[in-house]
């Protein structure tokens, strides 16, 4: 049996806010800031750092306008996010398909 690779689990990926994250867009293409902070049931401060960290590696895009009078965030998964989320999703099933 070939060793497994747990270097290939994206840390930045991992954690249980940005995986959140990561996950929601993939299926919403796009989603409010407002949005996110609901589903995930999180601060908005805590929230504001986790995307920080995803936009800084370039997995998500935040993109600040004003409907009306009310400002409004938008957060998408980039080309590069996307392909991050396959690769750490087929890591993680190469992991977890050991033990089964």
């Amino acid at each position: 049996m070939s060793r497994f690779d747990i270097a290939k689990i994206d840390d930045l990926i991992h954690s249980r806010l940005r995986l959140g994250v990561m996950t929601y867009l993939a299926d919403a293409e796009v989603a409010d800031f407002t949005e996110l902070k609901a589903v995930l049931e999180v601060t908005q401060g805590n929230l504001s750092v986790q995307l920080r960290k995803l936009e800084d590696a370039g997995y998500v895009t935040i993109e600040k306008s004003f409907l009306g009078r009310k400002s409004r965030t938008q957060v998408r998964l980039t080309k590069d996010g996307r392909k991050a989320f396959a690769d750490y999703l087929k890591a993680l099933e190469s992991l977890v398909g050991r033990g089964m």
